[in-house]
């Protein structure tokens, strides 16, 4: 599923290409045919997010709604992209990842396909957004829908805090007050979007392992000065995947290192996916258990705070 990141990245890229322009909206595979008529012929406003979610809103007054979900993805065309050939479309594709895509970061990926533009649409397709030179293909999402100005408000405010959108005291006050005010594992807690915004399996997992806390401990049971420093962390992770299309969560990496990790997904993490392996830190078995539908990896000896 694609994490924060990601969706942060898709929303500065569509203000850039869709932003104070006039968008034909269409629906290919035929399940968001209404919603595409309410969209098609306005012009897009901006483009932002939260957590893991895209918000769009229209100068009609409406506002596309998108959660990619686990296996939702964007393919982007641009008839002009940095990455085409004269006068050829280039294509990114954002959200899940696909094996017939070059990845270029986590969830996102770049091909160069020798078609006309603009490339007829593949599979099945929810929403089709397209100006005279970009197109957007929305695939396989958990959610996509037309909201009012005060209904996308709504959905905004039941998710938590997002450090790029909660910035400073704020959000770090808020977070700390939704932690402390649910005896539920920490672990499961840091996954529920209605308590801070974003983070996935992943982050999760690595946050917890980079301030060895137990994945079972009650959140309620964190002092402030480790919450705070969870958000802290969070904060810092986000923006450096937002900066990179890359989730690094090691920072023990010497710079020749850190470059190795940028093409092999297995070095750049502590502890997710590594089950069964010596911890980097300590030696120890990397655990792997199921915590609240999700698989959930930890060092059993290193987190034990």
């Amino acid at each position: 599923m694609p994490e924060g990141h990601s969706v942060h990245r898709v929303a500065r890229l569509f203000d850039e290409l869709f932003s104070g322009s006039t968008v034909l909206a269409s629906s290919p595979q035929g399940r968001f045919s209404d919603g595409a008529a309410l969209l098609s012929g306005a012009q897009v406003e901006r483009a932002e997010a939260k957590g893991k979610q895209l918000f769009m809103p229209f100068s009609a007054g409406q506002v596309l709604r998108v959660h990619l979900g686990i296996y939702g993805r964007w393919d982007v065309s641009t008839l002009h992209g940095a990455s085409a050939r004269a006068g050829s479309p280039s294509a990114e594709s954002l959200g899940a990842p696909r094996s017939s895509r070059r990845r270029l970061g986590e969830g996102e990926g770049v091909v160069d396909p020798d078609e006309p533009f603009p490339p007829a649409p593949r599979g099945q397709v929810r929403l089709r957004l397209e100006t005279q030179d970009v197109v957007a293909d929305l695939r396989g999402p958990t959610a996509c829908e037309v909201l009012t100005p005060e209904e996308a408000d709504v959905v905004k405010k039941r998710l938590g805090p997002d450090p790029l959108i909660d910035r400073g005291v704020r959000g770090q006050r808020e977070f700390v007050s939704r932690v402390a005010g649910t005896s539920r594992a920490i672990g499961a807690v840091l996954m529920d979007q209605s308590v801070v915004s974003g983070i996935g399996n992943v982050y999760r997992a690595e946050i917890l392992f980079r301030h060895g806390l137990d994945p079972h401990r009650p959140a309620s049971a964190l002092d402030e000065e480790t919450a705070v420093a969870l958000w802290k962390d969070w904060a810092v992770l986000l923006k450096a995947g937002v900066k990179t299309g890359v989730m690094m969560t090691r920072d023990d990496l010497t710079p020749a290192e850190y470059r190795r990790a940028l093409s092999r997904t297995s070095d750049r993490y502590f502890v997710y996916k590594r089950e069964g392996q010596p911890c980097r830190a300590c030696g120890e078995s990397v655990a792997l258990e199921m915590m609240a539908t999700r698989k959930l990896y930890f060092c059993p000896a290193c987190q034990t705070s």
